[in-house]
């Protein structure tokens, strides 16, 4: 069957491709608190070894990785598709309008936690493989797959998995379906992350909780010292004050400059849809703030007493949890070591904990092969994808880029508003369609520019 032809066949198999999807999001795969990640793992096995892909459960130090392998030829051009099937705790559990792990239908979406992040998009590929193996023929290039369990946690065992499997995981080229499509709409091949940070600052004062009135003057407020050094790590622009934050940075391209000029922006649009109509920002501005600065981010505080009504005490303890998103070529602990010398000259007594790191990664924009992708795109969706240098968020995009030292790409096949991370995380079952053509489309050209390829090396 031609190509071109092949929504046809999509279409036809709709319902049968939904319920292999909700079989997968039947199935609890809380990372944080490993709650059923075990047999996700071996649910998603079966699953591939029913398509065709021989399959393995491959054990990390953490959470087990899913390996499959369709290798053709070692000489062939080899894609290495990643995913993840682990998903993020789905509380708040009261504001979902049906439970978390039964997938509902309602308005053209998938309803459930995992279906954009990231379960939906990983069937969506393995589902394009299948496509393409029924109805289009032979795979003309290898493909392996690698879905880890940890994803949501930061990915911690990944690069020491990836490190010690290098053999098994070479590839020519790794392909991630994962994020959030661009808001207008268009479809969105990006070439990099930012990294990220996680850090913890705690104060401490007396041994106890202390009454405010009888002890107030005389006991310090831990509360207060942490907010004193806070104020001395960041300005009122949002400029870090931390000496040697912004060593390092690579500075965009002229070409990584001219991709994030020509992205659409619509600040009322943004807005809406993230919950923040106030947003006033050019989109200049905007894409370079998302993908090209570093940011200083509190996510959380704790001191005394915050439920209803008042307690009047002085607090024993405070901490804050901060993400600090980074760009290429910054380095987390670098940049750990640099907060620790500013803490320790403002407070020494103030502590300060490593939660975990992930490296910032970023692909050239001028590669031959993303071209090729991006041409796929742009058959699959019948629409030129936007290029994005890089995603504002984090993913552990670095062990193909670093350790594998292989390009990346990286096409989100999810909605733009999927909530992932909230209640009612959701994706389109258009998209979802769109996601399992678009791979038969970057499947069938990359066999033929590793053809083409392959002829202008024997010439």
């Amino acid at each position: 069957m031609p190509l071109h032809n092949i929504r046809e066949v999509i279409t036809h198999n709709q319902e049968a491709y939904i319920e292999q999807l909700f079989t997968l999001l039947r199935q609890k795969s809380v990372s944080t608190h490993n709650d059923g990640i075990a047999e996700c793992a071996t649910l998603l096995k079966d699953m591939m070894e029913e398509l065709g892909i021989p399959t393995e459960i491959m054990e990390t130090d953490g959470h087990p990785v899913v390996f499959g392998n369709q290798m053709k030829d070692e000489n062939f051009f080899t894609l290495l598709i990643y995913g993840h099937y682990d998903v993020q705790a789905p509380d708040p559990i009261d504001e979902w309008h049906s439970p978390p792990f039964e997938p509902t239908i309602r308005d053209g979406r998938i309803y459930c936690r995992g279906a954009g992040d990231n379960k939906g998009q990983l069937m969506a590929q393995l589902l394009g493989v299948k496509t393409y193996l029924q109805h289009i023929g032979d795979l003309p290039i290898n493909i392996k797959f690698l879905f880890e369990g940890e994803e949501e946690t930061g990915s911690p065992h990944l690069a020491a998995f990836v490190q010690a499997h290098q053999d098994l995981l070479r590839a020519d080229l790794v392909y991630t379906a994962d994020g959030s499509s661009h808001n207008s709409g268009a479809p969105l091949v990006l070439l990099g992350v930012r990294g990220t940070l996680n850090v913890e600052l705690k104060a401490k004062g007396a041994e106890w909780d202390n009454h405010s009135g009888n002890t107030g003057n005389i006991i310090p407020n831990p509360a207060w010292r942490l907010i004193n050094v806070l104020q001395t790590m960041r300005d009122e622009s949002g400029q870090v004050l931390i000496e040697g934050f912004y060593d390092h940075i690579r500075p965009p391209s002229s070409r990584e400059k001219e991709l994030l000029r020509t992205l659409p922006f619509d600040a009322a649009d943004i807005g809406e849809k993230i919950g923040y109509p106030d947003l006033q920002m050019d989109g200049e501005s905007y894409y370079h703030k998302l993908t090209m600065e570093p940011t200083f981010n509190i996510n959380g505080l704790q001191s005394g007493y915050t439920g209803e009504g008042m307690k009047t005490i002085i607090p024993s303890t405070a901490s804050v949890k901060m993400d600090v998103r980074l760009v290429v070529d910054q380095d987390p602990l670098h940049i750990f070591e640099k907060i620790c010398q500013h803490v320790q000259k403002c407070d020494p007594t103030i502590e300060v904990n490593f939660l975990g790191a992930m490296e910032p990664s970023r692909t050239p924009a001028d590669l031959e092969v993303v071209e090729v992708v991006t041409n796929a795109i742009h058959r699959a969706y019948k629409q030129a994808p936007l290029i994005q240098p890089s995603l504002g968020g984090s993913l552990p995009d670095y062990v193909w880029t670093k350790i594998l030292k292989v390009p990346s790409i990286i096409m989100p096949y999810a909605n733009f508003d999927q909530r992932n991370h909230a209640p009612n995380e959701n994706i389109e079952i258009d998209y979802f369609l769109n996601g399992i053509q678009c791979t038969c489309h970057v499947i069938h050209a990359l066999g033929e520019y590793a053809q083409n390829v392959g002829k202008r090396d024997s010439m």
